[in-house]
């Protein structure tokens, strides 16, 4: 159940009067919305890139940025995905962030076995990685998630780790808990001007895990603030759950906290997930969902967060409806996305709207 900040859908939608996407309406109010892409899917349908141009005001790549695609072999980069959404990027005037760096997944056999080998391969490894990238989306893109989910999920998670503040991870074991500000420090390093972002899951609802992983995260910001480590923004990636509670001002208080440490907060990877009692009728899941995107979204943009970013635009491609782990116990895939599977808006797109121009 929401604590507060319910929303009341008008009675005719936003999305059957306004022709402006979501990117344009949430310009006006100083947010930047977009979305998570796919390069390959603007060649293979014109429904999607119609849908990227229209609604998302900057896009990030959903799997073209990670190490397994970028470095499949070592000192071997291929970029082809990467620069197809650059070059598609500039033709449509829209900006491109980066996801991600440095992640403890996706990564090659070779990679994971150099980094086994001593710290001074790792570090080199890491080092010759994050050079090369940046050097190369220096141009075009200005702002990358360098760290990604690095915080482990306490008892209680969906997925809890056995033990330790920080997720075991290849790049733990091989460099110890520096292997985050090394990372940092490489990409000032590489490109001086870039944001650098630490991008986290699990953090936004409230629930005992996740208040303390927002502990675990707000103390390993500090700590890296505090030793003057190179970070310029948080990512929250939202990664919402209807059966999980969520009450708006333990969220804004967050933000709020890391705020004061000086750095800017994003929304990255913005879905929902349905859960507990998913209603038969289609009308009631959307209001459900709708309700929970303005209840969030809301609070993040009233707190002063200035860029969300959903993680896909449809439900045609969501991950909800791709990947087992996710999947509703019935098959019927979840609709977390704004727009629904033949590219039409639903409530959740009329909610976004309200809530990124302060309605």
């Amino acid at each position: 159940m929401l604590a507060s900040g319910a929303m009341a859908l008008p009675t005719a939608a936003l999305a059957q009067q306004a022709q402006s996407g979501l990117g344009e309406l949430a310009r006006a109010n100083g947010v930047t919305f977009g979305a998570a892409m796919q390069s390959g899917l603007l060649r293979q349908d014109a429904g999607y890139a119609a849908a990227f141009a229209r609604e998302a005001a900057i896009v990030v790549p959903e799997y073209e940025g990670k190490w397994g695609v970028l470095q499949p072999q070592e000192g071997r980069f291929n970029s082809a995905g990467l620069d197809a959404m650059m070059a598609w990027g500039r033709r449509a005037g829209r900006p491109v962030r980066g996801h991600a760096l440095i992640w403890h997944q996706d990564l090659p056999d070779w990679t994971k076995q150099a980094l086994a080998e001593s710290p001074e391969r790792a570090r080199a490894v890491m080092a010759a990685h994050i050079g090369t990238i940046l050097e190369h989306t220096q141009q075009q893109i200005r702002d990358w998630d360098v760290v990604n989910e690095v915080v482990a999920d306490p008892p209680g998670s969906d997925t809890p780790q056995a033990s330790g503040e920080l997720r075991d991870t290849p790049w733990l074991r091989a460099l110890g808990p520096t292997y985050i500000e090394t990372a940092l420090k490489l990409a000032r390093e590489a490109d001086p001007t870039l944001r650098l972002t630490l991008n986290e899951y699990g953090i936004e609802e409230d629930t005992p895990a996740a208040a303390e992983k927002r502990r675990r995260l707000l103390a390993l910001v500090r700590d890296l603030v505090s030793r003057k480590v190179p970070l310029d923004a948080v990512g929250l990636q939202a990664h919402l759950q209807i059966a999980k509670p969520f009450t708006p001002s333990v969220l804004s208080g967050f933000i709020k906290e890391l705020q004061a440490l000086g750095l800017a907060v994003l929304v990255t990877e913005m879905d929902i997930r349905e859960g507990g009692e998913v209603p038969q009728e289609i009308a009631a899941r959307d209001a459900l969902v709708a309700e929970r995107a303005y209840a969030f979204a809301s609070t993040a943009v009233e707190a002063g967060v200035r860029t969300v970013l959903t993680w896909g635009l449809s439900d045609r491609y969501s991950w909800l409806a791709t990947d087992p782990a996710v999947a509703l116990p019935d098959k019927r895939p979840h609709r977390g996305l704004p727009l629904d599977a033949d590219w039409q808006r639903k409530p959740m797109w009329d909610a976004l709207a309200r809530a990124l121009t302060g309605r």
